[in-house]
């Protein structure tokens, strides 16, 4: 392997400014790396709502093929949009700090809620959570990068969009107009960045490790199992947060039908030592309160589209 780490990215602005931090946090550690930007077809095809292409992991697997061809060492992901299982040969790294794990509401100022709205986002989860709360709004589509949506937004009539405030954050366009949807469950790993690599590069792995955060490994992980176990991908309205606070892990987790009328919640906690397979279990016991019935309907909802 070459002692270059050749980091793959999306070249989105938020996606570059992911892979720069762990391009500095690399080199601080001594490590020679250059950035490689590809395109993935999430960015490319933006006409039609995600859950309607029907590809797992959309904005990775184009570094996935690169890294498996040798175009790519290492690739820098939104944890949220990386499949629970990854390719044959592709491991998880590092799971960097986490970020503030909120979705937000960008506005254009002080909303009546009690009034008809229509709330913009790309997310099933989203979009099923804020029919939950306000059943009399109208929900539509929104797809491009950070930038792309806030100026949709910008040029329509809508009365706000939702968004990861992580997101906005990072590359300094979180506008005065937002507020903080603290009701609102977020996806599975929200506000985490992932490193993956060859399962057989020593080298990269090793680098890698010394960037990892433990305490965010561990929550992101039980979230990501609780979502393999109710077989939710990028479609389904599930979401899910685990916090560390003094050597306990208290977990939350939720599913929702897509028109956000029924709503299954499971709200656990463990100690840090005992919590194998505390994501799976979590699961099942959505499952077996009437979440098997729902995925059912949601995944043949889903395939009539």
């Amino acid at each position: 392997m070459s002692s270059l780490i050749r980091i793959g990215t999306r070249d989105s602005e938020l996606a570059l400014w992911q892979a720069k931090t762990v391009q500095q946090q690399l080199e601080d550690h001594g490590y020679k790396t250059v950035l490689v930007p590809v395109k993935s077809t999430g960015d490319l095809v933006l006409d039609k709502p995600l859950y309607e292409l029907g590809i797992t992991g959309i904005f990775t697997k184009t570094l996935d093929v690169a890294m498996l061809n040798g175009t790519v060492d290492i690739a820098v992901h939104s944890m949220k949009d990386v499949p629970t299982a990854l390719p044959i040969g592709i491991v998880q790294a590092a799971v960097l700090e986490r970020a503030a794990t909120q979705d937000i509401l960008v506005h254009k100022g002080s909303p009546d809620y009690s009034q008809p709205c229509t709330i913009a986002t790309g997310s099933l989860r989203r979009q099923a959570q804020w029919l939950h709360k306000y059943p009399h709004h109208t929900t539509t589509d929104i797809r491009g990068n950070v930038n792309t949506r806030l100026q949709k937004l910008e040029d329509s009539d809508w009365t706000g969009a939702i968004f990861a405030k992580a997101g906005l954050e990072r590359i300094n366009v979180l506008p005065e107009n937002y507020e903080v949807l603290d009701w609102m469950t977020p996806a599975p790993a929200q506000g985490a960045m992932l490193i993956v690599t060859l399962e057989e590069d020593e080298f990269c792995k090793s680098a890698c490790a010394k960037l990892n955060h433990a305490n965010t490994a561990l929550c992101t992980h039980i979230e990501r199992e609780f979502l393999r176990t109710l077989e939710g991908g990028c479609t389904a309205p599930i979401g899910a947060l685990a916090i560390i606070q003094e050597e306990v892990v208290h977990f939350k987790g939720v599913l929702f039908s897509l028109d956000g009328k029924t709503k299954i919640e499971v709200n656990e906690s463990l100690s840090v030592s005992h919590c194998q397979g505390f994501g799976t279990d979590c699961a099942l016991e959505i499952l077996d309160n009437g979440g098997r019935e729902l995925m059912k309907e949601i995944k043949a909802s889903i395939n009539k589209k």
